[in-house]
């Protein structure tokens, strides 16, 4: 929302009238982004099951000349562990995703922690945050991810363990086609963003937020670890269920859970590392939920884009950065940030309108009728502050 531009006038008063015209309606209510969303994700996997054959045809090709050798390797497996298919789920979608989680995320906090080494640190995205992390801060979101992971994590697996069972052997000695486990991975990347998209914004209603999410808001510039610091509640419905329930539906073999699970915790861990790494996914999209928390609540930015929800994230810097990076020169180089607006106090009272709460250059003092703060009477604007209808005086 923005106010009126004005200059100041002969007698140095401004006048501070909100424009009730630049108010923007939300296009559409929630029911139509929602039918947005199902038209638009349900012709994305109509044309993925219809041309499924011709898109993945070489890849097969070339899977298929290394497919005796996995097959052969799971067949040791499968055979070695025969008549313990529990305990072989139970390693499958516990012990190797939480080796994947906890292997980057040792990496990524010894780098947290020490600052070094420098090929690694000038890709942090935002620069003066965590340089070093807080230790204090560290270990309890260290503590509460393990808590998180043993007491709800495991168990949830756990259910997952006697649905599947209850309707297959997900063990199988047969490993999945690789086009049956791409599609498969696909059905679980297209849900995934649908009910954490959900599910992540409902928790950022003001009456959950406080008593739920703002936990883990606590790091508005996140580390890695950070992407399980959540409150209970919110790890069962936001982080866990989203990731799990993918394979449920599906009956997917062990092989293709145990991937799915690993390469969803790996991917949480890239969006929230702080770190914009050549050659590896843009975390830019999430970072900047946490440092203005009402942008860009999904995964892949889909849902955003089809209800409004990264309009504000689209005019940035960090948007133009939001890319593969494919060099070595930090994204923060080659694509600056703005020199930021400053605040000059100068000579001349400014009246301001009776009634109407001012924030000048020390952005502190609030009043009804301030005829105190000095600004400059040169290159003057006025804007509506973001956050409410309270002007804001800008030079």
């Amino acid at each position: 929302m923005k106010g009126e531009v004005t200059q100041m006038n002969s007698k140095g008063q401004v006048p501070l009238q909100m424009n009730p015209s630049s108010q923007r309606q939300a296009p559409g209510g929630l029911l139509d982004s929602v039918m947005k969303a199902v038209i638009v994700i349900g012709s994305g996997l109509f044309v993925l099951a219809a041309f499924g054959n011709s898109l993945t045809w070489h890849l097969q090709r070339f899977w298929g000349a290394s497919g005796d050798f996995w097959q052969n390797q799971w067949t040791k497996v499968h055979q070695r562990w025969e008549g313990h298919e529990t305990a072989l789920f139970y390693a499958g979608t516990m012990f190797v995703p939480f080796a994947a989680f906890w292997g980057s995320n040792l990496l990524l906090m010894l780098v947290d922690y020490t600052g070094m080494p420098n090929f690694i640190t000038r890709y942090r995205i935002q620069v003066d945050k965590n340089n070093p992390v807080d230790p204090v801060k560290l270990r309890h979101a260290v503590k509460t991810v393990v808590l998180n992971q043993l007491l709800i994590s495991a168990p949830m697996v756990v259910v997952c363990w006697a649905v599947m069972f209850s309707r297959g052997n997900p063990c199988g000695p047969e490993l999945p086609t690789f086009h049956r486990g791409l599609l498969e991975m696909a059905f679980c990347v297209v849900l995934e963003e649908l009910l954490f998209y959900y599910s992540h914004r409902l928790f950022h209603h003001p009456a959950l937020y406080k008593h739920f999410h703002k936990q883990h808001h606590e790091w508005t510039a996140p580390i890695g670890v950070v992407s399980l610091y959540a409150h209970p509640l919110e790890h069962v419905l936001s982080n866990m269920l989203p990731a799990l329930i993918g394979p449920v539906i599906l009956g997917s073999h062990l092989v293709t859970t145990t991937l799915w699970y690993a390469l969803a915790l790996v991917s949480t861990t890239i969006s929230h590392c702080g770190y914009h790494l050549p050659f590896l996914p843009s975390p830019e999209f999430h970072d900047y939920h946490h440092l203005k928390f009402n942008q860009n609540f999904g995964v892949l930015g889909v849902l955003d884009r089809l209800h409004g929800t990264d309009a504000n994230f689209r005019k940035t810097k960090a948007y133009e950065r939001h890319t593969l990076l494919l060099s070595l020169t930090p994204l923060t180089e080659s694509i600056p940030d703005p020199p930021k607006k400053s605040f000059l106090p100068v000579s001349g009272p400014v009246p301001l309108t009776q009634g109407v709460p001012c924030l000048v250059s020390c952005r502190v003092h609030w009043t009804t009728n301030c005829s105190t703060h000095r600004v400059c009477v040169t290159m003057l604007t006025i804007r509506l502050d973001p956050k409410g209808p309270v002007p804001s005086i800008l030079v």
